[in-house]
């Protein structure tokens, strides 16, 4: 059998189950950490139950995806995991599922493993929306879910450092309400409402359009162009102002 069709034989067998992404639909990726409570809790020394460092890991490799050749809108990280809205034309590799999902978690699982000198591995799977009211539903969900696992954290740890074993711990917060938790908390003097806005509700990661001065050689005249830089978030709204500050960011694609 001649190479050339060897070559369309076995492509057959590896493209067959492809599947890409309509036209006109919103594209979310979500990467997360693969076993890594075990990589930030036993192997490496970060402060529980939230890490400065660890922090800044999860922002540049957010930041490294998005200037890694695809078009996306918005960054989201909380905890070990990522959440990216693709540009609405968004059409790398034909929108196949299996080229975003693996380059995606190939790239953070490289970066993220070069900022920690350690081996560090990301999954990941593509969402799509038909609307962009859903997308908004998805963001949404993220930053409520970023403010439920800080508080559930924050009271496990207190728990943990005044003695109590994890499984004790675990049960005993399972079993609180909402406003439980917090006057848990506020009697071992914290108040959580007053805790940093990033640990509650995440950090966005958003395209910012600035201007500079640079010059023109042929002219030799200075002249004012315009650049783009990520901005990073620590200060995320919440509810219903979150839903209007994701519509913007769709409004610009």
């Amino acid at each position: 059998m001649k190479f050339d069709e060897l070559d369309a034989k076995m492509r057959h067998y590896e493209t067959f189950h492809d599947v890409s992404v309509l036209p006109e639909m919103y594209m979310v990726a979500r990467i997360d950490g693969r076993s890594f409570t075990k990589l930030t809790k036993e192997k490496h020394d970060f402060n529980a139950p939230f890490d400065e460092r660890f922090r800044d890991y999860m922002i540049d490799t957010t930041k490294h995806l998005m200037n890694c050749g695809f078009k996306i809108t918005y960054g989201f990280t909380q905890s070990d995991e990522i959440s990216l809205l693709f540009d609405f034309n968004e059409i790398s590799f034909g929108r196949k599922h299996r080229k975003y999902n693996s380059v995606l978690a190939g790239e953070a699982s490289a970066k993220f493993s070069t900022l920690l000198g350690d081996v560090g591995a990301f999954d990941c799977r593509l969402c799509e929306f038909p609307n962009y009211n859903l997308v908004v539903d998805y963001f949404r969900w993220r930053n409520e879910d970023a403010h439920r696992n800080s508080l559930n954290a924050h009271c496990y740890w207190t728990l943990r450092k005044d003695g109590v074993s994890a499984s004790a711990a675990t049960k005993r917060i399972e079993k609180l309400t909402t406003s439980e938790k917090n006057e848990l908390l506020f009697k071992y003097g914290t108040n959580f409402n007053t805790l940093p806005s990033w640990q509650k509700r995440g950090i966005g990661i958003y395209w910012k359009d600035f201007e500079k001065e640079g010059y023109n050689p042929q002219s030799k005249k200075s002249v004012v162009v315009k650049r783009r830089q990520l901005e990073t978030d620590f200060d995320l709204p919440m509810k219903d102002a979150y839903n209007d500050f994701i519509l913007k960011l769709l409004q610009k694609d």
